[in-house]
């Protein structure tokens, strides 16, 4: 079975197209190696996705006969990501919350400020201050 159509039936990607783009953009390895979306699939590959930002890694158990149901994935493969890629995610989604929201443009002239304030150090701007008095 080829590689994006296998990704398409144990449903890591909705269409067979969004699969297809994801090996030729190089998001898909078998045992650490890009892939081509025609490249066959075997029992006891390990496949590595990279999706949202987690490198996904999955051994392959058995090869369904089409697209099966959300229950039924695990008779085909058996998810061995690393506990730590999703924490690396958990910290990505902290520090994008704490700035700005997407799309909500360039910073104002009071976000400039903040900016500066927080770059700045005290005890700099302290020694600058004395030298500019001198």
């Amino acid at each position: 079975m080829r590689v994006d159509k296998f990704l398409w039936c144990v449903r890591y990607f909705k269409t067979r197209s969004l699969a297809t783009n994801a090996t030729k953009q190089g998001k898909v390895k078998i045992k650490g190696a890009n892939v081509k979306p025609s490249r066959e699939v075997y029992v006891s590959d390990i496949i590595t996705i990279r999706k949202n930002q987690i490198d996904y890694q999955i051994e392959v158990l058995d090869l369904p006969p089409s697209r099966v149901g959300a229950k039924l994935v695990g008779l085909y493969i058996n998810d061995i990501t690393p506990k730590e890629a999703f924490a690396k995610l958990e910290l990505l989604k902290y520090s994008t919350e704490y700035y700005r929201k997407k799309g909500a443009g360039r910073p104002t002239k009071k976000d400039r400020r903040d900016i500066d304030d927080w770059v700045e150090d005290p005890e700099n701007t302290e020694k600058s201050d004395k030298e500019e008095k001198e």
